[in-house]
């Protein structure tokens, strides 16, 4: 899965002899698992593609899916955004010109702004009808910087985080959600290691010491793709948990600490974004005139929000209306009741 990056073109391709394709553009099946197994632990947007279903929603027709390649930054997704962007307008068409409500999670969430940031105004009055983030990646993350240095298992005990840092480190996604001097300072540390310390000023230097230059042209390709953060300039519904440890700082005390894991310092968040760049779709309702909805759920974490049924309670609301929502409601509490004879 690493990718190769190309000097000449500045742009990434896949390792020799090795073709990567996101199947199933347009359709839910490969945005509601990750595998086809079905694993639980491969269960992505499957919990709110169930619920839309029992609201009126029909797969492939009023539900739709768009997969893309993770790895990538919008710079290199500008076939897939294309293709958003056609997907919106067909699926607008075929369902008697209802406009179309967005709904992203996590980097998805920059890589949909990005597309509406290129927009014309009568395009996104025409087609979108709102904006739904779930815990939205708006200044990047603390923790990428550590998928940088030494690699990060994502909790899978048996991985070791300096097998996958090669990987980890060829994405130019990994670089674009390294944390922008936008919502960090250049007085807050970062980066500990007992030569020196690092900030967001101090990307270049840092990625030298790791002896991997060319991490800091990834940063240079992605840092401005949607720096300054600017408003898509349609209604947004915000939405994200706080109150999780979220790694913020990392602590390196080895002489050759790039090859160590380090100590975690944690703060506020949802376990994987910090909780300023969380918050970073409300510098929005200074910028546009269309409403910035937002709401915050307790204790829940980065991937929990697309299953916990107090977020999909709150969909339902925005989606089929409070009265229907609440008639659900009803229905769902009586089913389950119910005795059996």
């Amino acid at each position: 899965m690493r990718l190769e990056y190309d000097n000449v073109t500045r742009t990434t391709r896949n390792s020799p002899g090795v073709d990567i394709k996101i199947p199933g553009f347009g359709e839910t099946k490969t945005v509601e698992w990750l595998d086809n197994a079905k694993l639980p632990f491969t269960r992505y947007y499957h919990d709110i593609a169930q619920a839309l279903v029992s609201w009126g929603y029909e797969r492939n027709v009023t539900l739709r899916g768009a997969p893309y390649d993770f790895r990538k930054a919008p710079n290199e997704l500008k076939g897939f955004l294309g293709n958003l962007k056609s997907l919106i307008e067909e699926t607008y068409y075929k369902n008697n010109n209802n406009k179309v409500v967005l709904l992203a999670h996590s980097m998805g969430n920059p890589l949909t702004l990005h597309l509406l940031n290129h927009m014309t105004k009568e395009w996104k009055d025409k087609f979108i009808k709102s904006f739904m983030s779930l815990a939205g990646v708006w200044g990047g993350a603390a923790k990428s910087i550590r998928l940088m240095i030494s690699g990060d298992n994502l909790d899978v005990r048996f991985v070791s985080p300096l097998t996958v840092r090669r990987e980890q480190r060829s994405c130019p996604s990994t670089a674009w959600l390294m944390p922008s001097d936008e919502f960090w300072s250049e007085t807050e540390v970062l980066v500990v290691t007992p030569t020196r310390n690092y900030t967001v000023k101090d990307y270049r230097q840092l990625f030298e010491d790791i002896a991997y230059p060319t991490g800091y042209k990834l940063r240079e390709d992605t840092e401005k793709l949607v720096k300054p953060l600017k408003a898509p300039d349609v209604e947004m519904h915000c939405l994200h948990g706080v109150d999780e440890s979220t790694p913020r700082a990392f602590v390196y005390k080895r002489t050759r600490w790039l090859n160590e894991k380090p100590e975690t310092l944690q703060g506020n968040g949802d376990g994987t974004v910090n909780i300023r760049s969380l918050l970073g779709c409300l510098r929005f309702r200074e910028q546009q005139k269309q409403p910035v909805h937002h709401q915050v759920f307790h204790k829940v974490g980065h991937m929990n929000i697309l299953k916990e049924t107090v977020v999909i309670d709150y969909l339902e609301k925005v989606l089929v209306g409070e009265k229907r929502a609440a008639v659900n409601k009803l229905i769902r509490f009586y089913s389950n009741s119910r005795p059996y004879y």
